[in-house]
């Protein structure tokens, strides 16, 4: 009866996908992750030169605008090191070759990914592994990498290298890594992903031993599970506190893995039968975080299919959708399984629109992410074009979170509308005295057929974002011919939207 009921459900979708697609909300979350470790999306190669590196980047951000996403998760930190400019950690091997050698020409690519992404409109979320210091043990650090300056704080656990989440001083130096960062560089957020305590081997116990004896604060070695649990709740919730000291706009976000808990450990959980789960495996109380507001948004990496026995996308959507406690909600996709394409889900060109679709008619859902960009620029399946022809074929804004700033920003004064040298450029003038925001982002311009008003709520009639004054809509402006109206609104940084100024008469004549 269960199959039945996913074979009518999935038949209905297909039938309501042609209607859906073409009503696109205004506001989405649309991200993805962009990784470095392991040179998988970026840079191509280490140690190739700036200029290459940074065509490569803009060609990503490019093909993303095109297809309309308004968030990157770039990964900063990939393992205990930086691409970016750091006091105390080395730059990373994936970015120039060599652990601890700085980029030619003051090169900062998260820097550089800020700047670009804003000129967008894309939020550029930094996405830092706290605490994984080598993807295999025979990797070379640097000298002032931090597992070489404290070797106590380093395990071994398999063929990899993790610092210890045990050690008090651990957290405090990846406190004050995060506040470093969100001191120099205007991010948008910082993102950490699934790993915490690793993911367990088998008949491998995680060898910290010596820290639950030197730290247990109390616990016996019954309730060490329950220790390692309170070690994660200290550093997210004392990060958490760290970044709303230094900007209480900057958001706060989690990638954790897909299943929480399974109902048979804990009615609380999910109806899943997952081998591994964020509780019990990864000792990471995701739901405790969202609940006390520590988290501003999480995205569960629902990495399976709709109908899987044992973890259903369905089930775990709904399950996550009741536990957003009044913050984001975003589910992360597998993209990579569509270019995998190992079972027949995967095979199926319609999985991840299906996934998109429920997640959109979920009041809780604000968006989707998808896991990685090299498979987006694979095209698995075709994805990538029915992201751009269908799913994703408008605009959408980022949702607002109104616990963070829901005040609407200053809007200039007055709009022009003129000629220059065959652009069409239509000016936004503040006054002297009334200035912009400090977390001016930039200007929506919309299009109306009456002079009186203008529909700001769908994207029907946006024309396009531009972080300039000048905005050239040369490109963008696609009217029938005849008579419009051009009206513009202000957004900042968190996506809050200004009332309308406007309207300037346009005629169209071809």
């Amino acid at each position: 009866m269960l199959k039945l009921n996913y074979i009518i459900l999935l038949f209905l979708l297909n039938i309501l996908s042609v209607n859906l697609w073409g009503q696109n909300p205004k506001r989405e979350f649309r991200g993805i992750w962009i990784a470095t470790v392991n040179n998988l999306d970026w840079p191509r190669k280490a140690g190739e030169n700036t200029e290459d590196q940074k065509a490569e980047l803009l060609s990503i951000l490019d093909s993303l605008e095109e297809l309309h996403f308004n968030a990157v998760f770039f990964q900063a930190r990939p393992a205990s090191d930086a691409f970016y400019k750091s006091e105390t950690e080395p730059w990373s091997v994936y970015l120039t070759g060599q652990q601890g050698k700085a980029p030619e020409n003051g090169w900062d690519p998260l820097q550089f990914m800020i700047e670009e992404c804003h000129k967008r409109g894309m939020e550029l979320h930094a996405w830092m592994n706290p605490y994984r210091v080598k993807q295999k043990l025979s990797d070379q650090l640097s000298d002032n990498n931090v597992a070489i300056i404290h070797p106590d704080w380093v395990i071994d656990y398999g063929t990899k290298e993790y610092l210890d989440p045990g050690i008090p001083a651990v957290r405090e130096y990846l406190i004050n890594i995060v506040k470093e960062m969100v001191s120099h560089y205007a991010v948008d957020a910082i993102h950490f992903d699934d790993y915490f305590y690793p993911y367990p081997l088998a008949n491998i116990p995680f060898p910290d031993t010596l820290s639950f004896k030197k730290y247990n604060r109390g616990y016996s070695q019954q309730y060490i599970e329950d220790w390692r649990r309170n070690n994660v709740d200290s550093i997210i919730y004392m990060i958490s506190k760290a970044i709303k000291q230094i900007n209480p706009l900057v958001k706060f976000g989690i990638s954790p893995f897909g299943v929480w808990k399974n109902y048979d450990d804990d009615y609380n959980g999910s109806i899943t039968s997952a081998s591994t789960t964020n509780f019990d495996n990864l000792y990471a109380d995701v739901v405790k975080w969202q609940q006390n507001g520590w988290t501003d948004y999480i995205v569960p990496q629902i990495y399976w299919e709709i109908g899987h026995p044992s973890v259903d996308f369905i089930t775990l959507a709904n399950w996550w959708s009741d536990r957003s406690f009044g913050h984001h909600i975003y589910i992360g996709h597998a993209l990579y399984k569509l270019a995998e394409g190992q079972s027949a889900a995967w095979k199926n060109p319609e999985e991840l629109p299906e996934q998109i679709l429920i997640t959109r008619r979920n009041k809780n859902m604000e968006g989707s992410a998808y896991f990685r960009m090299k498979f987006l620029e694979n095209n698995p399946l075709g994805f990538t074009n029915r992201l751009k022809n269908d799913i994703y074929k408008d605009v959408a804004l980022l949702p607002t979170m109104e616990w963070l700033d829901n005040k609407a920003p200053q809007n200039p004064k007055k709009i022009k509308l003129k000629k220059k040298k065959n652009k069409l450029i239509l000016y936004a003038k503040f006054t002297k005295k009334q200035g912009k925001s400090n977390d001016h982002l930039g200007y929506l311009v919309y299009w109306s057929n009456i002079k009186d008003s203008v529909d700001l709520s769908t994207t029907n009639r946006l024309v396009t974002f531009s972080a300039n004054d000048e905005i050239d809509l040369s490109p963008k402006l696609k009217l029938n011919k005849g008579t419009h109206y051009l009206w513009l609104t202000t957004l900042d940084k968190q996506q809050n939207e200004s009332t309308p100024v406007g309207p300037v008469k346009i005629k169209i004549k071809k």
